[in-house]
């Protein structure tokens, strides 16, 4: 291991593996994760769209790819369900253990350096950051570098010290935890399954994204705020669900997810943000593989410019470019979320019986038709869709 690098990348994640794949095209990487394993633990449902595979040019490899996935069934608290199928694939189930060591071994073979089991810390001097320090199977070593990217998760410890605000909301988290199960029954398994309600899962929802015909992660997340466990009520929605009773726990998963938008400062200095540690994630369905890939894309080709042209006030570039394209998408998604939070259990059944029925406006996004229905009939709906939509 060098001295020193252009760009060091602390997390390797999917956010971070992907920063260092794109910079080490323009400048010397080196990548560093925490974990001995990279890909470990999994905190995660696994769900990831087919627009992220077209976007980021991930090839299908069946290696990381359990399921194809061709929609969506929700169910509403009073037991009705409405399904959404495409024709054609809309996402995949993956198994992010293998997912994110192929990313990072992407990013190895781009030409960047990567170090599992190393434990990173900046070195700040004068107020400016010159590096980090990394503690790697007991032995510590200083590395001058003249980026930084923070990749290192929610909470991050690199963001604090380099003295961005990252605090968080208890209510801007979701609370997950999850069993990956086999031997259960699932409906239909070419579909992902969710549930939601206030009893249910309060402030969030519950999930069975398929694996096999019979294995599945079950999972449920919770508001922060909650005061029962997100493992109390998972163990409470497998316990009404016979199909899932009867089946076995493979593997134990509990994390949080930030859903509360983004950080309001991604770039500090030579210090770029990004995945979940900057919040870069979908707040109305809490996923973030997709959001954190394309914000480490962007923030690795902005780090190998400024490497190039020797000016790193370049960096900016990165933030202003978020806040002008997914920066905006990620707003209006937390609007939507803002609207689904202040339903009801008697709201969300009537939303399920509504589109359900025939009175039907049909919009068109890319290839596919998506069912709009009317909801002006309910006065409390409309009066939250002019608030928050």
């Amino acid at each position: 291991m060098k001295d020193e690098y252009d760009v060091i990348v602390i997390g390797a994640g999917p956010a971070g593996s992907t920063a260092a794949k794109f910079a080490a095209e323009k400048a010397e990487v080196l990548l560093v994760d925490k974990h001995r394993e990279i890909g470990t633990p999994k905190m995660c449902g696994e769900g990831l769209t087919r627009d992220a595979f077209r976007d980021l040019n991930i090839p299908f490899d069946r290696r990381f790819i359990n399921r194809d996935i061709y929609g969506i069934v929700l169910y509403a608290p009073g037991g009705s369900k409405v399904e959404v199928k495409y024709d054609e694939i809309l996402g995949h189930i993956i198994e992010r253990k293998i997912f994110d060591k192929f990313l990072a071994a992407e990013a190895s073979r781009n030409g960047a350096k990567v170090l599992a089991d190393a434990y990173a810390s900046l070195i700040i001097k004068d107020k400016k950051i010159i590096g980090v320090k990394i503690r790697h199977q007991g032995e510590e070593k200083e590395i001058k570098a003249k980026i930084v990217i923070a990749a290192d998760g929610i909470g991050s410890q690199i963001a604090r010290q380099a003295g961005i605000d990252t605090t968080l909301n208890p209510g801007d988290l979701h609370s997950c935890f999850e069993y990956e199960m086999s031997g259960i029954e699932i409906e239909n398994s070419e579909m992902t399954h969710i549930f939601v309600g206030k009893k249910l899962a309060p402030g969030g929802y519950a999930w069975i994204f398929p694996k096999d015909d019979d294995r599945a992660n079950v999972g449920l997340g919770v508001s922060g705020v909650e005061k029962k466990t997100a493992k109390y009520y998972l163990d409470q929605f497998i316990k009404s669900k016979p199909g899932l009773m009867k089946g076995s726990i493979l593997e134990i998963n509990a994390g949080a997810v930030p859903i509360g938008g983004f950080l309001q400062e991604l770039v500090k200095d030579n210090l770029m943000v990004v995945g979940d540690a900057a919040r870069q994630v979908d707040p109305a369905n809490a996923g973030g593989i997709h959001y954190g890939m394309l914000a480490g894309k962007l923030a690795g080709i902005t780090a190998g410019k400024a490497i190039g042209s020797g000016d790193l006030n370049i960096l900016k570039e990165y933030e202003i470019e978020w806040r002008s394209s997914i920066g905006k998408h990620q707003e209006k998604l937390l609007k939507i979320r803002c609207f689904i939070d202040k339903l009801e259990d008697e709201d969300m059944n009537y939303l399920a019986r509504v589109w359900n029925g025939d009175d039907v406006v049909k919009i068109t996004t890319g290839k596919h038709g998506i069912a709009l229905k009317k909801i002006i009939k309910h006065p409390k709906l409309l009066k939250l869709l002019k608030k928050f939509v």
